[in-house]
């Protein structure tokens, strides 16, 4: 690990301080956080582990600007999100997050090129959209169509697409949750690709704990809270992970 490298890995990317969520309706109230406290540094794959409800979506929706706390302070960086308002935060996620989903929600009309190319349109220093395809892998399919692309290819274009106007943070939720194992590594190895190449700190939620073997860091939740957080001393490539 170079110097750079390693002062990134002790710089927290986001700090949480006493964070709350809680959805009402006239029935019932859903406490999805509950006064979770943590530093996540930058420049590392962090894995954000644990079963469904236990917290991840939210958290990772807040801290990409998708949504806001019910109580308790988050910051990107020296950046405070909690207070920021609703033009703000979407500045903040144009500038400086990007986003994979479980679906890959590309335009079925667009090609390869013309899908990522989308967002360079709108980003103050993106790189090229080829640049970003050839990243993922996919230099030779630039001008294919989605339906003419497997799932795990269409996955690709989509982190080729949150990755082309340089984010300093990857936020991935579920990427490989509708794939077969073997595209699902494809998936982790462009991932693992763009952090080491670039040092885009990346966020990944997962239901897989096999996934945790190839991050920097492992965040554990249960109920609304984090448990655990895990630092990973030996990592595993993508291609020797089996689930």
């Amino acid at each position: 690990m170079s110097p750079d490298q390693d002062n990134a890995s002790r710089t927290p990317i986001y700090r949480m301080e006493e964070l709350t969520k809680t959805y009402r309706t006239e029935a019932v109230e859903v406490h999805a956080l509950r006064g979770v406290t943590a530093e996540l540094p930058a420049g590392e794959i962090i894995v954000l582990l644990g079963a469904s409800g236990s917290g991840k979506s939210t958290l990772l929706n807040i801290l990409g600007g998708l949504d806001t706390a019910t109580s308790g302070k988050a910051w990107f960086r020296e950046q405070e999100l909690t207070t920021r308002s609703d033009r703000e935060l979407t500045r903040y996620r144009r500038d400086h997050v990007g986003f994979v989903f479980q679906f890959y929600n590309l335009v079925p009309s667009l090609t390869a090129r013309e899908n990522v190319a989308l967002v360079t349109e709108i980003s103050t220093h993106p790189m090229p959209p080829e640049e970003a395809l050839e990243r993922v892998g996919l230099g030779h399919r630039m001008d294919h169509f989605p339906a003419e692309m497997s799932g795990g290819e269409q996955q690709r274009v989509a982190i080729a697409r949150a990755i082309a106007k340089r984010p300093e943070v990857l936020l991935c939720d579920e990427p490989t949750g509708a794939l077969d194992s073997k595209t699902g590594v494809q998936v982790l190895e462009a991932l693992h690709k763009i952090n080491t190449e670039l040092g885009t700190s990346t966020l990944v939620i997962t239901h897989n704990a096999g996934i945790q073997a190839m991050a920097h860091r492992v965040v554990f939740f249960a109920d609304g809270t984090i448990t655990e957080i895990r630092q990973n001393a030996d990592r595993i490539e993508p291609t020797e992970i089996v689930w």
